[in-house]
């Protein structure tokens, strides 16, 4: 009874094969589009526009997005010589692509020996909105007598900008007019 059954079987799957090839072998209705006539002209006309001016310039725009990524990346970082990758990254445009690898690279890379000639690994901007956001009271004591250490040290090595003297200037009346408060609380 056993074998009968795996005869069976056999004989089922060979016709389900002879059938399933039958089927794919036989001729039927080819179609060559969806669309008939003046439809297919039309479609045909708009993937034509569409192919001729909107792909190209879907085309430069990546380009253009991709090669601004490494200044992007500075800025995130606030780089110091985030103004010098912004730059190189526009002359690779010229150059089609060639020097974005250098770009990508400089925006990771941390400026050890910039940090050794100026005192710091931060741009300018890092200290401004460091300072706004002491202003607004969204730093913590410790982090704005470091702020104002670090611009000590900048100024020690290579002097200060106008700004970034203003910025020091800031960040010291802050923390002058934070201490009455602070022994205040210690009273309390």
């Amino acid at each position: 009874m056993r074998a009968l059954g795996a005869r069976d079987a056999g004989i089922w799957r060979i016709a389900i094969v002879t059938g399933f090839l039958a089927a794919s072998l036989a001729p039927a209705a080819a179609q060559a589009s969806m669309f008939a006539g003046e439809m297919l002209d039309t479609v045909a006309d708009y993937l034509a526009i569409f192919v001729l001016f909107l792909v190209p310039i879907g085309g430069v725009v990546l380009f253009w997005l991709v090669h601004i990524l490494p200044e992007k990346v500075a800025e995130k970082r606030f780089h110091p010589q985030k103004d010098s990758i912004k730059t190189l990254c526009l002359l690779s445009l010229v150059f089609g692509g060639m020097l974005w690898p250098l770009a990508w690279l400089w925006a990771y890379t941390k400026p050890v020996t910039y940090r050794l000639a100026y005192g710091t690994d931060k741009h300018d901007d890092y200290f401004q909105e460091m300072a706004h956001a002491a202003k607004a009271g969204k730093l913590a004591r410790d982090e704005v007598v470091r702020l104002k250490a670090e611009l000590e040290d900048m100024e020690a090595k290579s002097g200060l900008s106008a700004e970034l003297a203003r910025v020091r200037d800031e960040l010291a009346d802050l923390l002058a007019s934070a201490a009455p408060a602070d022994a205040q609380r210690g009273r309390a």
